[in-house]
């Protein structure tokens, strides 16, 4: 499964959730690629203010806090 991180290279909320699905790639493993907003224009507009965004293709797991149920019960439901 390839995770998207919507991420800004200057935001500490975006390194913390970065750094704990680090982490949880140890315990479930899972492709994390992470996209700097700032980038594109197009993503600065979609997601300016939610980031950071933990998406997988379009569905949004979660923005600004990592919620580690949430992703859990999807990474659950797609390994099935």
């Amino acid at each position: 499964m390839k995770l998207t991180l919507m991420f800004r290279e200057y935001c500490s909320l975006c390194h913390a959730m970065r750094d704990r699905l680090t982490a949880l790639q140890q315990e479930r493993p899972f492709e994390l690629e992470v996209v700097d907003v700032d980038d594109d224009p197009l993503l600065e507009e979609k997601y300016n203010e939610l980031v950071p965004v933990l998406l997988d293709g379009d569905q949004e797991i979660c923005h600004w806090h990592l919620d580690e149920e949430k992703l859990r019960r999807h990474l659950d439901r797609e390994a099935v």
